[in-house]
């Protein structure tokens, strides 16, 4: 998981110094390279020649255009045979969790690494608690409110709540969930966290099950 973020973040910096440069080339350079798509833009530059210009200025930004184009395709390239090699592992070490509604590979790798192996969390409770998805207690007066929790692991958050909004669109049981927190005062947010305390609970239920059988 830590690679492919590594080259997820690596690809968007490069983007974004690909924008940048396209933002400062000269003219007509740039008219031409911003109607393009993000696909037909790389492809472009990965193949332009820039010594077959007489500019110096535009010789060098297409070398320095051409370098980030290929990176950025180099980082893409890797990116998606680390995702690859992620369902793969995923799939083989709990394949049950993948069934669960929302539950990409991306997703499940994220919560195998956090769940890392039996006896590491104690009880459903601890990993809500590990996931940052614990209600704490906001009241005032006769106001009841629970605020986010910011501790915890960022990334098992992460995944929870993508996990939550899927369902929140897609899953029918889940979508009567949000309403019936909603229908008693929540807000969605707050509907939103209730919902992923209850993935937790799922979660940690399946990862349990399934280190049982193995």
């Amino acid at each position: 998981m830590a690679a492919r973020d590594g080259a997820v973040n690596a690809r968007r910096a490069s983007l974004c110094q690909l924008r940048d440069l396209i933002i400062t080339a000269p003219e007509p350079l740039r008219s031409e390279l911003r109607p393009l798509t993000r696909g037909r833009l790389l492809k472009r530059l990965a193949a332009v020649r820039p010594a077959r210009h007489a500019s110096v200025e535009l010789c060098g930004t297409l070398l320095a255009l051409r370098s980030l184009a290929r990176r950025i395709e180099q980082l893409t390239a890797e990116e998606r045979d680390l995702e690859t090699e992620i369902a793969t592992l995923a799939r083989e070490l709990a394949p049950q969790l993948l069934n669960e509604p929302g539950v990409g590979p991306l997703a499940a790798g994220q919560l195998l690494l956090s769940w890392s192996h039996p006896g590491r969390v104690r009880s459903e409770a601890a990993f809500a608690r590990l996931a940052g998805c614990v209600p704490i207690p906001a009241s005032s007066g006769q106001t009841i409110r629970y605020r986010l929790d910011r501790g915890g692991n960022r990334q098992l958050n992460c995944a929870l709540h993508r996990i939550a909004v899927t369902q929140g669109r897609v899953h029918p049981p889940a979508r009567a969930y949000l309403e019936r927190k909603q229908n008693e005062g929540k807000s969605r947010r707050e509907a939103i966290r209730c919902l992923k305390r209850q993935l937790a609970r799922t979660v940690y239920t399946t990862l349990k099950t399934e280190s049982a059988l193995t």
